[in-house]
């Protein structure tokens, strides 16, 4: 099983995390152009250096807010509710995957910062965490996240700090409120800095994509990345991740995941409204949508609406069924998902290079699939059907 594992001896922020995924091997030109899908693209540049924190070399990420549009939109900028950030997101050229991941993050923080305002998640105004350097450090996160295609993500305890900090609210305590609402029920270390190690980012990084909190590193490491942080404590300032394999959760090739499927039988709805629920499934951390047209009683005709997610997203998926859909109940099942394992490669090709997801057997690519989005991209460009494009990557990137 390959396994991303998170030692956050020195806290986590967002900057951090990308320095430290780009640092263990993800490819920057492709977190650059995935990142020029978003339409905020203009507002930042993305700076990327090795630097040292204690004679620990890393990779240093500066999220770089261009001038024109720091002073003229600086209200703009420190005041987006959720919706905002869901246009954003949502209408660019990202994957499904990575969309999810992103508003998965978010929603997190939104989540945070109710509880902590007393307000609802739509009535949140996102102050640090909604400015352009934090949606480019979530949305980079998930971008780098589905880059390694790891089968796990593992994290120690966490360093949260000490002291106090200003924000947009003044000062206050660390860890900050909306922080210690995001870590609750995850192992936390406070106090072996003074100051603040762990932002509302980091935390939401880590809570909406690590599957299991563990200080044991049973685990062969294959490669390590250090992501160097702004501050200087008595400690680096580095987050660390490793790239492992756990051979003792790998069943030959096969991967094992434990996830729930949530369904209802809906024949009362306005087929129009499906499309809208759907999307907002996908956002809420939804894997998987299916409707099924089937005949209940007195032969009246419905769709099973049927949803997979993860046990960490299931109380949001519950809420959205329940209050999006005319349904007046869920069913809930647990089920065991077993899954090939995967590797992203980059296939070049005539048209430019294309990601191509691949299934492997035996030590052995059994399948692969290219991503829809990039060839589409690619169609558009050359003004060809997509389906030379396909075979562009299946022959193996070679001119016809």
């Amino acid at each position: 099983m390959r396994v991303l594992y998170y030692d956050c001896f020195a806290g986590i922020s967002g900057d951090m995390n990308l320095g430290a995924l780009l640092d263990l091997g993800v490819d920057e030109g492709h977190l650059r152009e995935a990142l020029s899908q978003l339409s905020i693209r203009d507002e930042f540049e993305l700076s990327v250096s090795k630097r040292n924190k204690m004679g620990i070399e890393g990779t240093k990420v500066d999220v770089i807010l261009k001038e024109h549009h720091h002073q003229g939109e600086h209200h703009h900028h420190h005041h987006r509710h959720l919706k905002d950030i869901r246009e954003i997101i949502n209408g660019s050229k990202l994957s499904n995957a990575v969309k999810q991941r992103s508003m998965a993050m978010f929603v997190e923080v939104a989540k945070a910062e109710a509880k902590v305002h007393g307000k609802t998640m739509d009535e949140i105004h996102f102050h640090e965490v909604g400015a352009v350097d934090a949606i480019v450090d979530m949305v980079g996160a998930a971008i780098c996240l589905e880059y390694l295609q790891v089968d796990r993500v593992l994290a120690s305890s966490i360093e949260v700090g000490s002291g106090f900090v200003k924000c947009a609210h003044g000062t206050i305590p660390v860890p900050a409120p909306a922080t210690v609402e995001i870590l609750k029920g995850i192992p936390i270390n406070i106090g072996g800095i003074d100051g603040e190690a762990t932002t509302p980012t980091g935390a939401a990084i880590l809570k909406a994509n690590v599957h299991e909190y563990s200080d044991k590193k049973q685990f062969q490491i294959m490669k390590i990345g250090y992501g160097v942080g702004t501050k200087d404590f008595a400690i680096p300032n580095v987050l660390r991740v490793y790239l492992a394999e756990d051979e003792k959760k790998c069943v030959a090739d096969y991967v094992e995941d434990h996830q729930i499927i949530l369904e209802a039988n809906i024949d009362d709805m306005n087929p129009e409204w499906y499309g809208y629920i759907e999307e907002k499934l996908f956002e809420g951390g939804a894997l998987d949508v299916t409707k099924t047209n089937i005949l209940m009683k007195k032969g009246r005709p419905a769709v099973k609406l049927s949803v997979l997610t993860s046990k960490k997203q299931v109380e949001l998926i519950k809420k959205i069924l329940l209050l999006e859909t005319t349904t007046l109940g869920v069913r809930q099942f647990d089920v065991k998902k077993i899954m090939l394992k995967r590797q992203l490669q980059k296939v070049e090709t005539k048209f430019g290079p294309i990601s191509v997801k691949q299934a492997i057997f035996n030590g052995e690519v059994i399948k692969q699939k290219p991503e829809y989005d990039e060839c589409k991209k690619l169609a558009i460009k050359y003004n060809i059907p997509i389906r030379k494009v396909y075979e562009a990557v299946n022959n193996g990137g070679k001119d016809e």
